[in-house]
């Protein structure tokens, strides 16, 4: 069956292997390293740290995994309250309740769609007078675009609160030029297929402290103590990455800065093709950082468009174009349907944000041909919104 291009799916961030993976699986094979030890685990974490200027950090199944055990190490208890950007993922929160915590939600700020620092301090005051500090902030750098860390890391010093970054999707970016998910007590990084650098599945977690690091590992493996026999004195869980999925990695990191590059100058296309457009605004880049602009995200204003941004998502949708909206607010997830939500200055950005925002394909083995696919189809449906709105205004004049 032979399908038409103009009809062949376009993924919004397709997987795109560097052609070295198959080597390391191979001697992986070789070996018989398959299964979750081996000396693809421990090089990746070594290569991981040193591309980012970490101490060390430790390849455990997922971004959440990380997550989950960064809250395990802080000794989040049940009760304990947990900070955590709203405008994310579910997997961001999701740790917290594995932990029986008091999910408590910030908002976004404009800038950088992130953490509102606004937000944030007036929540760590409000936890002051109550008496109950959060035990950890989670802070998450979203697609791709770093959170006002300076900020966010002064007040939580303050107050005493260590900092957990879900730089799931921000590895390859920098702030003030020191990489993403190096500020915090822990940092995590995610490798699904989606990512800018995948592993099929995969997480890292990220710490300057050794003994953390060798305490994760020792949950990550069920906890077992050093023993012939099966030994076990704490509760554990299978969480390490395989040598297998860690030797794809390897591979993958070697060309993260090509990925970070390809998709800048993707989000570089997109802006100079539709920024004209009326009503169109781009993610912005903060001052001082680098995104390595995992997805690109704009918002639409439906009053200078005359259409809303999903009626762009379906025609994307009839073009097999995949695309999707902005991550819908956790505050407005059934699941956390209660928990207390801080906004920024009086208003909820992430909800203006959800309501007008939506993400473009934007894989790195992305072909120009079919970016201009996915733009044509954009220009030909704001155009065809601007023609029925003027023929509306005409209409109007006309006598009955």
């Amino acid at each position: 069956m032979v399908v038409n291009e103009q009809k062949k799916r376009i993924y919004l961030s397709a997987p795109h292997m560097s052609g070295r993976e198959q080597d390391y699986i191979g001697e992986a094979f070789a070996d018989n390293w398959i299964a979750p030890v081996g000396p693809h685990v421990d090089a990746f974490e070594q290569e991981m740290a040193k591309h980012v200027g970490a101490f060390g950090a430790a390849a455990v199944s997922s971004g959440t995994a990380a997550i989950h055990l960064a809250l395990r190490l802080l000794q989040v208890n049940h009760g304990d309250r947990v900070f955590c950007s709203t405008l994310t993922f579910i997997a961001s929160a999701n740790p917290i309740l594995y932990m029986g915590g008091e999910v408590v939600l910030i908002d976004s700020e404009p800038q950088t769609w992130n953490m509102s620092p606004q937000a944030l301090e007036t929540a760590l005051k409000d936890a002051e007078l109550e008496g109950a500090l959060p035990k950890a902030v989670i802070v998450v750098h979203l697609y791709g675009q770093c959170a006002r860390m300076d900020e966010i890391l002064t007040l939580c010093g303050r107050y005493g609160v260590p900092v957990i970054e879900d730089a799931a999707e921000s590895l390859g970016s920098t702030y003030h030029g020191k990489a993403s998910g190096t500020f915090g007590k822990f940092g995590i990084y995610s490798f699904n297929g989606n990512k800018i650098i995948t592993t099929s599945g995969g997480g890292m977690l990220l710490s300057e402290d050794a003994g953390m690091l060798k305490q994760a590992r020792f949950l990550a493996t069920q906890a077992r103590d050093p023993a012939q026999h099966y030994e076990h004195s704490q509760m554990g869980y299978n969480y390490r990455l395989s040598n297998l999925l860690a030797g794809v990695g390897r591979a993958q990191l070697q060309v993260l800065n090509e990925r970070v590059e390809a998709r800048r100058e993707i989000f570089a296309t997109y802006r100079r093709e539709l920024a004209g457009l009326p009503g169109i605004s781009f993610m912005p880049e903060l001052e001082g950082t680098r995104t390595n602009r995992w997805l690109t995200a704009l918002t639409l204003d439906e009053r200078e468009a005359g259409l809303t941004s999903p009626r762009i998502l379906q025609a994307l949708h009839e073009e097999n174009i995949e695309a999707r909206p902005v991550w819908k607010p956790l505050h407005r997830q059934p699941l956390l349907a209660g928990s207390r939500y801080y906004r920024h200055e009086g208003r909820s950005v992430s909800d203006d944000l959800f309501a007008t925002g939506l993400c473009l394909p934007s894989g790195s083995g992305m072909l120009e041909v079919e970016q201009q696919r996915v733009i044509s189809c954009i220009r030909r449906t704001m155009n065809a919104a601007v023609q029925e709105t003027g023929s509306r205004c005409i209409a109007s004049f006309l006598p009955n």
